[in-house]
């Protein structure tokens, strides 16, 4: 499994690297690097349980947005590395901490290695539903390497249009990729599942962040979603937009999301059918809600 590092085209990117000697375009060496372990309480009600997902936030990022509110372990790459001895271990720390479940945040690039230590984790008594949570810009080869792994995906589909894809994200080809991908999720792991307690076990949540200036993109996404997938799989309708990063740089995203913008698409959702929704309400459009990324619990 290691060896899918020596010519690494775990991405779309494909960029055919040996990452034991040269970094990838997402950054990353062959070594997995991680920033934060923790209980998260601000992730979609059904993965919270009572102390919250159990997530992993793993350093560096195959997509690169402009925007990204994660940018110091996406872009700048803070984490601290770790084996994949020292990864299972922190796998079973979340169980005994009574996380609800094991979340894997923006995986992609290290998913031979996870493979290795959930195999190391479950033969000491790892049982938590694994979630995949990634900005959806996936290979379906790798995603099938996950197939027994992963119980719950909960990928991005950031745009439809390409060309915003490329000006925000420079990501050719984004939708048609993330589209197959999700497509491949959905027949990994089935139509959604909740326990007694309305916790997640089994499915696939889509979230889309509505960018200002951009509502008839997200009304794109949301027609796609709902005429191929219909109830089968939830969606996440995120309000959160905060300009970050290199934002400033791009005049229509230099701002935040106007309550008109974001009941438009809610509205829209509503009216063509959408059942299986999530939307966020309040004040989330803050740089509160983004993790202090000091490497705890690694």
């Amino acid at each position: 499994m290691l060896n899918l590092l020596k010519k690494c085209n775990l991405c779309p990117r494909r960029c055919g690297v040996d990452r034991s000697k040269q970094l990838g375009l997402c950054g990353a060496s062959d070594k997995v690097s991680i920033a934060l372990v923790s209980l998260h309480q601000w992730e979609e009600p059904c993965l919270i349980g009572e102390n919250g997902a159990g997530t992993i936030f793993f350093s560096h990022c195959n997509l690169k947005c402009c925007f990204c509110q994660n940018y110091e372990i996406s872009h700048l790459g803070r984490g601290v590395e770790v084996g994949i001895d020292r990864l299972a271990e922190i796998f079973i720390e979340q169980q005994e901490r009574g996380a609800a479940n094991i979340e894997l945040v923006t995986p992609t690039h290290y998913v031979p290695q996870i493979i290795e230590a959930l195999d190391i984790a479950k033969s000491n008594g790892l049982q938590l539903p694994i979630v995949y949570n990634s900005n959806g810009y996936e290979n379906v080869e790798t995603l099938e390497l996950m197939r027994g792994y992963v119980d719950i995906f909960l990928p991005d589909l950031k745009y439809f249009d390409d060309d915003i894809a490329i000006k925000y994200s420079n990501a050719p080809n984004y939708f048609d990729i993330t589209s197959k991908a999700i497509t491949k999720m959905l027949e990994l792991v089935g139509n959604v599942q909740f326990d007694s307690n309305g916790q997640l076990q089994r499915g696939v949540i889509v979230r889309h962040l509505i960018l200002p200036n951009h509502r008839h993109d997200s009304i794109k996404i949301i027609d796609w979603l709902y005429k191929n997938f219909g109830d089968a799989i939830y969606i996440s309708l995120m309000n959160q937009y905060t300009p970050m990063f290199q934002a400033s740089k791009y005049k229509k995203i230099n701002r935040r999301l106007t309550t008109f913008e974001y009941n438009s698409v809610i509205n829209h959702a509503i009216d063509i059918g959408v059942k299986n929704c999530y939307i966020q309400t309040g004040k989330t459009a803050t740089k509160d809600f983004v993790p202090d990324f000091n490497c705890s619990g690694v």
